[in-house]
């Protein structure tokens, strides 16, 4: 490493890496969790009820209260500012810049670490794509409880295995990391927590994607397919009360293929907003679309798909996009050459969220759910 031409440190890499101390401790793979068939769920409340109560909910409230008391835009060169899929950062006067995120899933982690150590690479994946980056390298922060005990140590080598599955599988490096373990509370290990940070490069700032929708009479387009997963997803275990089932598996080839897509889409200016699914399944992310741009989104729930599955399912790999309508043929036909699932779900209007033409939620109600949790809940705290 060189500073101004002057050596400031020179580390025998190979020493350092291929030569340092292993401990390849007892292990034991984590016992499979049965699929769970979103037709056999029943719920408690209808979806009307169970979206107004996970948008306001601990894992999926807004966390306004916390980042809008920190400088955000120093310098001014914050692009896309907090809540969306990845801060963009402008790289001096521009054109170019960074996109950043984080991402973990600790429930698929705990349910079956490969696939858990896999979606933590893929989400980060899609978020820095959903802004238009192209991701270059991720670094990932391993946390987990105690690794002398056999299943602990077995959560740590799936989390790993499935992390160097899907960063070379989507050409996403590993260029730093760190690792925790003994991470316990009077004996209670903590949940698997392989945190990925990711980091993709933006050509031009001024040609990134947000979630916001833009324009009411657009179309609004899934990509990545319509079933619903329902095993580990926050639907379940919030509104259905079971912790349960196997979390959605990763399909690292249908991830390339759908977020290159979009990601070209972007650069070309064909859709208006972008938003990866997550947590919470697609209700939550059309939700966190309107809100945003302060725009009502219609749903138009195919019949074959169980409600419940459609709405909230945690299936990975997808995307939501809006478009403009005249767009819309050109984009389905090259979906279908690229082998991308591509299905209209909906239209953009009003200012309500309609789940079946009957189910209708004002964005003023599910505004207030999100934006009061955390402030009630600290004012409640400090009280």
């Amino acid at each position: 490493m060189k500073h101004q031409g002057e050596v400031k440190a020179d580390l025998p890499i190979m020493e350092l890496g291929d030569e340092a101390p292993l401990d390849d401790r007892p292990h034991v793979p984590t016992p499979a969790k049965p699929v769970i068939d979103a037709a056999t769920v029943t719920a408690p409340i209808g979806n009307r009820e169970a979206l107004i109560k996970l948008i306001g909910s601990p894992d999926l409230a807004s966390k306004r209260w916390v980042w809008e008391q920190y400088d955000h835009l120093i310098l001014g060169n914050s692009v896309q500012q907090p809540g969306g899929d990845a801060a963009v950062i402008r790289l001096g006067d521009g054109p170019k810049g960074l996109a950043m995120c984080t991402d973990v899933t600790q429930r698929y982690c705990e349910a079956d670490p490969v696939q858990g150590g896999r979606q933590a690479v893929a989400e980060a994946w899609r978020n820095i794509t959903a802004v238009g980056g192209k991701p270059l390298a991720l670094t990932d922060n391993l946390n987990f409880g105690n690794p002398e005990k056999p299943e602990i140590m077995g959560q740590f080598v799936g989390c790993l295995q499935g992390i160097g599955e899907a960063a070379r599988a989507l050409d996403f490096p590993i260029v730093s990391g760190n690792v925790s373990l003994y991470n316990q509370t009077q004996g209670r290990d903590i949940l698997p927590t392989p945190s990925i940070g990711g980091v993709g490069l933006v050509d031009d700032v001024t040609r990134t994607a947000s979630l916001a929708v833009k324009a009411e009479g657009e179309i609004v387009l899934l990509v990545g397919g319509l079933p619903g997963w329902l095993g580990q997803s926050v639907y379940l275990r919030d509104i259905c009360g079971r912790e349960e089932g196997a979390p959605p598996p990763v399909d690292l080839e249908a991830e390339r293929r759908n977020g290159d897509f979009v990601r070209e889409l972007i650069h070309a200016g064909r859709v208006t907003a972008v938003h990866d699914i997550s947590d919470g399944g697609l209700a939550v992310a059309v939700a966190e679309m309107a809100m945003a741009g302060n725009i009502g989104i219609a749903l138009e729930k195919p019949e074959s798909v169980p409600a419940h599955g459609f709405y909230f399912g945690e299936d990975q790999g997808r995307y939501v996009l809006t478009a403009r309508a005249a767009d819309v043929a050109g984009l389905e036909s090259d979906a279908r050459a690229r082998g991308v699932a591509l299905d209209r779900i909906g239209t953009t209007g009003t200012q309500s969220i309609v789940l079946t033409g009957e189910e209708f939620i004002p964005l003023t109600t599910l505004a207030k759910a999100h934006e009061d949790w955390l402030p009630s809940y600290m004012a409640a705290g400090v009280a």
